[in-house]
């Protein structure tokens, strides 16, 4: 069975115990590693089996895939930023770096920026876009995953935590990161093998070290400890109907600003 998640220390964590062939009577994967935009894409030529996507995604995807409701990215207090070099009003007239144009981070974005006009969004790898917003390339960044821990060192000041004002407007925690099952498969028997490698994974918090570190690239541990305590929680274990609502209101608001073609069924 094909898998694709990011790199992110919450990704493999959560699925480190699967893809050892820890968990009993779980189908054997094939991990592959790739920014959301790269997975994003593939997911909508139906590359993987099992897939790791930006909820902003699922309008484009959920016909032929069925949203997990084990091993996402779904929180609070772990939103995207919207970081600049310079103090900003708003990003009126302003270049701005995002990481896919169908992230929820971006959708989050446009949400809020209703009414400010960038004069440029350009799609770059997240770990590109600190160090070019630093560097003057571009006005401000939208960023995700452990920038927001490390910005600061960058330079860089929040212009707006989306992830405060997507709570503070409708009380519901922020849906990042999907996980989907092509839906030709047995998906009831995915769903297990995700829980698991979740519990899996917390009840045996240092047998993913290695693996986890393998993937950071240059995230220090305190970082990579952050990013999982973060990242992986309740609601990765199980969406729960707090989970749903967050994705279907998001998905309502997107459709019904235009930004999306429809807002899907999610169970």
């Amino acid at each position: 069975m094909r898998l694709a998640i990011s790199p992110c220390p919450n990704d493999t964590f959560v699925f480190h115990a699967w893809a050892h062939g820890l968990i009993d009577g779980a189908a054997p994967v094939e991990v592959s590693f790739a920014d959301i935009d790269v997975t994003n894409t593939a997911a909508q030529r139906g590359d993987f089996d099992v897939v790791k996507v930006s909820y902003g995604a699922l309008p484009w995807l959920l016909g032929r895939y069925a949203l997990l409701p084990s091993g996402g990215a779904v929180g609070r207090g772990c939103g995207p930023l919207v970081v600049t070099r310079e103090t900003l009003p708003d990003l009126d007239g302003r270049s701005v770096a995002v990481p896919s144009e169908r992230s929820t981070a971006y959708l989050l974005m446009r949400l809020w920026a209703a009414g400010q006009r960038p004069a440029r969004i350009d799609v770059v790898p997240f770990a590109s876009i600190m160090p070019a917003v630093r560097d003057g390339s571009y006005d401000a960044g939208l960023v995700i995953h452990e920038a927001r821990f490390t910005y600061p060192s960058y330079g860089l000041t929040a212009l707006a935590d989306l992830g405060e004002w997507w709570e503070a407007d409708t009380g519901l925690p922020i849906p990042l990161g999907a996980i989907l099952a092509r839906r030709d498969l047995d998906v009831a028997a995915i769903t297990s093998a995700a829980r698991a490698s979740v519990e899996y994974a917390w009840a045996n918090p240092s047998a993913s070290a290695a693996y986890v570190a393998e993937h950071a690239d240059e995230m220090s541990p305190d970082v990579t400890r952050q990013h999982i305590a973060l990242y992986v929680n309740e609601f990765t274990r199980d969406l729960g109907d707090a989970g749903y609502a967050a994705a279907s209101a998001l998905l309502d608001r997107a459709h019904t600003a235009g930004l999306t073609p429809s807002s899907p069924t999610l169970r």
